[in-house]
């Protein structure tokens, strides 16, 4: 019986089987999804997650506090006037006249309201060197940063008037001012660079326009539907800008590397002398197949983010998972409607200096490696296990922390450099904890004395070195406490004194009043809380994903020895890629390479965000070769013939996947801010190492040392679904192969 009129189960096989009989409606569903779920999510708008909805613990009850009382503090400005010379005095004429400007100029632009002189406050550096003016932005915190140019632009101006002395402003508008051109630039660079330098490799790997613009397109609408999906599920689950970028990231590569499997293979068997229907079935059987496995894994890695508790974790981790379900649901619906429309068209726009290649003859150079891994597997899996354990060895004394502003954007930013300045001479002062106090009447007695002990224990604790400032609402029952901690931008230092606040100073004085709550926040109480719930998820996160992952390579490859030797692979993977993270950002060996001098620490929620994308992306190749090596395996072929024929004939596509996956990652690598460096970095490390070190040469030699064992599945498991469905039409499948009595049959 032919291929035509074989029969093919499994969802892949079929989605692809009816898009390519019913091209232009598959194509017309597609585009109608994608524009359809655009325009309802813009209809709708978006919810982006609040301040109440971060983190659990004391920075949430603060942020809720503050929420239900409908307070919305002001965005808080400060102007640092310090002389150059340490003969000026912050007590004398050419000071005070210099402070008097500042507080004229800041006034005459309209635009602020609540300004402090530094002689009422007593905001003067213990040298008298430095002085600090305070004001408020006028208007809704959350656009201040658009409207403080003018202040910023007078700051200069009376700066001029003044060289004997540095006048810089700081605070939360000009800091987002800042920030927002920052980050906004860094992700434009990103976004810009990313689809040009996928579009060049696949142009290179093909050969041919057409080809190389078929999975850019479809990446791109995938994307775009998914921006849609994030604004309608906004409304249950909030959003945030880090999701966007984690989304576009993860969009791009798999979207990319899913159409690519699918097209190779296409094209593979074109290229053997199959017709295009049944090239066409026999690709959406094969890579078909292992795009749906591999994209149920790394969906089910994503939801593990949701373990977190964290909200930015919940929105990445939702939003990727999105994403590659809308790529995978595209790939095997409208990829095969297009490539049966397009025909022989799909190899238009052929670059004359690219010879054409023959697709399904395998790379010379990994048949190469291959020969040798075979001829020794034992040798060679000692050698890589031992070059993957002593790269990952570093992570040993892995230190994760939030980076400081310092540390996060180095001297890049002027502001930056006056961030420094403000903290060596006001300790504190330019991230104090705020102790938000709620009572029954905020006016009481008891209350006014407790807030009143609370400032004097603050500075004789040892946890500041004041002014503690208080700001009563009395309408609300509500004060705010601004403490500045001994340590400033040192968060280890800062943070004992968190500790000191909470733990030592509010049990003896605000605890005292009954019916009162005082929940400490701030950047560094903020810091503490989202660290210590990060660490209580790491057990759980690591659990579902390990076990989930598990679970489906059991259930799609129908091997219980596949489903823990991919999972042991995979974990390598990640440990080797922890441990370049730490001897680059942590240790300094080779940061002048990316520019990560000085930093000394990985920031915290990034080897958690690690684990679960490359645990869900080196599924792409893992799934991709096992598919093959088992395909090789259900033709009759020995188990090492399997394996040869597996991992060669998949080597050109992986390794255009892992270069365009490495590619678009280390565009991160080049951003300005340290975060991005460190994620760019470790993914594209990591994808490196998994498409050659792991694929090429560990996999192969690791089945090759197991042989039949390879195939094991008890007879207990084999109650277990089956998710297979033998989906290989018989076009892939020639005829029947031996098997051993203990191993289930074949269905074909």
């Amino acid at each position: 019986m032919g291929s035509r009129h074989s029969r093919v189960r499994g969802v892949a096989a079929r989605a692809g089987g009816w898009s390519a009989r019913h091209r232009w409606a598959a194509v017309g569903i597609w585009v109608l999804f994608v524009v359809l779920v655009m325009g309802f999510g813009s209809a709708v708008g978006r919810a982006e997650v609040k301040d109440s909805e971060q983190l659990k613990g004391e920075t949430r009850t603060a942020a809720k506090l503050i929420e239900d009382a409908g307070i919305e503090e002001p965005a808080s400005e400060t102007v640092l006037v310090q002389s150059k010379d340490a003969s000026l005095k912050a007590t004398d004429d050419a000071f005070r006249a210099a402070v008097a400007a500042v507080v004229k100029a800041v006034d005459a632009t309209g635009e602020v309201t609540g300004i402090t002189s530094p002689y009422e406050t007593r905001t003067v550096s213990e040298d008298g060197r430095s002085a600090l003016v305070q004001f408020d932005m006028r208007g809704a915190s959350d656009t201040a940063g658009e409207r403080v140019q003018p202040v910023l632009d007078a700051v200069e101006e009376t700066r001029k008037d003044h060289p004997s002395l540095l006048i810089e402003e700081i605070g939360g508008a000009s800091m987002t001012k800042t920030f927002d051109k920052a980050y906004g630039d860094d992700f434009k660079q990103a976004e810009y660079s990313a689809v040009p330098v996928a579009l060049g490799i696949l142009l290179i790997a093909f050969g041919a326009l057409v080809a190389a613009l078929v999975p850019v397109l479809l990446a791109i609408t995938a994307i775009m539907a998914t921006m849609g999906l994030m604004s309608l599920v906004s409304h249950a689950i909030p959003m945030s800008d880090t999701a966007d970028s984690v989304m576009l990231l993860v969009g791009l590569a798999v979207g990319v590397d899913y159409c690519l499997f699918y097209l190779r293979r296409e094209r593979e068997e074109r290229a053997a002398g199959k017709d295009a229907e049944t090239a066409l079935r026999i690709a959406a059987a094969t890579s078909g197949r292992a795009i749906v496995v591999s994209g149920v894994t790394v969906c089910v890695a994503m939801a593990g983010m949701a373990f977190t508790g964290i909200a930015d974790f919940v929105a990445m981790g939702l939003a990727s998972l999105m994403v590659v379900a809308v790529a995978m649901v595209g790939s095997v619906t409208v990829l095969p409607a297009v490539l049966s429309l397009l025909g022989e068209r799909v190899e238009k726009g052929r670059l004359p200096f690219l010879r054409r290649r023959t697709a399904g003859h395998g790379s010379r150079f990994w048949s190469t490696v291959l020969k040798a891994v075979l001829a020794k597997p034992v040798l060679s899996v000692v050698v890589a296990t031992g070059a993957l354990l002593a790269v990952a060895a570093p992570a040993v004394g892995m230190k994760t922390q939030e980076l400081t502003l310092d540390q996060e954007f180095g001297d890049s930013l002027p502001i930056v450099q006056t961030y420094n300045r403000v903290n060596e001479a006001f300790p504190g002062g330019s991230d104090p904890a705020t102790v938000v106090v709620k009572a029954r009447d905020i006016n009481a007695p008891e209350v006014r004395s407790a807030l009143a002990e609370f400032r004097e224990r603050a500075i004789s604790s040892g946890a500041s070195r004041g002014p503690v400032e208080i700001k009563v609402h009395d309408a609300d029952n509500l004060a705010f406490v601004y403490v500045p901690l001994v340590g400033g931008s040192d968060l280890d230092e800062a943070g004992a004194g968190v500790d000191t606040l909470r733990d030592e100073v509010r049990p003896a004085t605000l605890g005292e009043v009954a019916g009162v709550e005082a929940p400490i926040t701030g950047q560094v109480a903020g810091s503490k809380d989202f660290s210590e719930q990060l660490i209580g998820s790491v057990v759980p996160v690591f659990a579902f994903v390990v076990v989930f992952a598990f679970l489906l390579m059991l259930l799609s490859f129908r091997s219980l020895t596949i489903a823990i030797t991919s999972i042991a692979l995979n974990l390598l993977s990640v440990a080797a890629a922890y441990g370049i993270l730490v001897a680059v950002f942590q240790h300094g060996w080779g940061a002048s390479l990316v520019g990560a001098e000085g930093v000394g620490a990985i920031v915290s929620w990034l080897p958690l965000f690690l684990f679960v994308i490359l645990f869900g992306l080196s599924m792409d190749y893992h799934v991709f070769v096992v598919s093959r090596i088992r395909e090789g395996r259900m033709q009759g072929r020995t188990t090492k013939d399997a394996i040869t024929h597996g991992v060669v004939t998949t080597a050109g596509v992986v390794t255009s996947a892992a270069v365009i996956m490495v590619a678009v990652f280390a565009i991160f690598g080049t951003l300005s801010m340290q975060s991005m460096k460190q994620m760019g970095v470790g993914l594209a490390a990591a994808v490196l190492i998994d498409a050659t070190v792991i694929r090429g040469v560990l996999l192969p030699a690791v089945m090759a040392l197991l042989g039949e064992h390879n195939w094991y599945f008890p007879r207990w498991l084999r109650k277990l679904p089956d998710l297979t469905h033998d989906e290989t039409p018989e076009a892939v499948v020639p005829g029947p192969r031996h098997r051993r009595d203990d191993e289930e049959p074949v269905r074909v």
